[in-house]
């Protein structure tokens, strides 16, 4: 997972065959190295149809979701591992190089109460399952740390590394997000720092979710600190304009966080591929 990438929620949210044409072809036009795809829904896709579109623009892939609440798996183990054998398996039909994002849980998932222990137990038991999957599907599996007001699971990058060495498997990563580092972070280099190794994929998200360079985002240290420890992971652009009302609901998204697709992808790309260049990560 290496280059600079965009999540489909660009153009879609939807990866049905309408979808996954539009944001392939949108991505290669723009020219990215991969898109990430939002896999909401692994036994409706056409994995054959997406992996042929891919292959024919030579577009590579990485596949995210987070888990439908009957199958959060801080309480459901054994549902969340089922959801997520079929997940990997989309995703490596696909040809999708990782599956990541909110695996542990569900957008929303709050008990009210800080995180169990049983629950973490119940986490890791399923993840470690869907590890061994993607380990014998040939793909990798990541960890998504993602603010507080959408899970009570975890929210920072050390809560993260904590669940992969309890589960300890050699293809599990960490994936940050800098809009929940805003959010939750001491600073967003130390969440870099304390990912270390872990960490081979980021999440390049404005303080709002809108068009990067547009909010509060510390835009230099980010790049700065990823070049410092040795950061060569996927770096994926990562701005709500479509998304259907349940996601929308589950993000918190109550008004448009850009004009368009066209303010994003002309101003918010390339100041962040500026910067990449700026700090030698591309």
């Amino acid at each position: 997972m290496e280059g600079f990438g965009v999540h489909t929620s660009m153009w879609t949210m939807r990866w049905d065959r309408a979808g996954c044409e539009a944001a392939v072809a949108n991505a290669k036009r723009y020219g990215m190295d991969f898109l990430e795809i939002a896999l909401l829904d692994p036994p409706s896709v056409d994995t054959a149809h997406s992996r042929q579109t891919l292959e024919a623009a030579e577009m590579r892939s990485v596949c995210s979701l987070g888990l439908p609440d009957e199958v959060w798996a801080s309480r459901n183990p054994d549902g969340a591992a089922d959801f997520l054998r079929v997940a990997v398996d989309a995703a490596a039909d696909i040809g999708a190089e990782a599956l990541s994002g909110v695996i542990y849980g569900g957008i929303g998932e709050r008990t009210g109460a800080p995180p169990t222990e049983a629950e973490y137990d119940n986490v890791a038991r399923a993840l470690t399952a869907a590890a061994k999957r993607a380990k014998d599907r040939g793909i990798l599996l990541g960890i998504e740390p993602v603010n507080r007001y959408e899970t009570h699971l975890i929210n920072t990058a050390q809560q993260g590394v904590a669940m992969i060495e309890r589960i300890g498997a050699d293809n599990i990563f960490l994936h940050l997000d800098t809009y929940h580092m805003n959010i939750e972070e001491k600073g967003v280099a130390q969440g870099i720092i304390h990912a270390g190794p872990h960490l081979r994929y980021i999440h390049l998200s404005e303080s709002d979710r809108g068009t990067p360079g547009m909010g509060t985002i510390g835009w230099d240290e980010i790049f700065a600190t990823l070049r410092a420890t040795g950061f060569t992971g996927g770096l994926a652009m990562e701005s709500f304009i479509n998304m259907p009302p349940e996601i929308a609901h589950g993000l918190s998204v109550w008004r448009p966080v850009a004009s368009g697709e066209a303010e994003v992808m002309e101003n918010g790309l390339p100041f962040l591929r500026g910067k990449a260049r700026q700090y030698g990560l591309i």
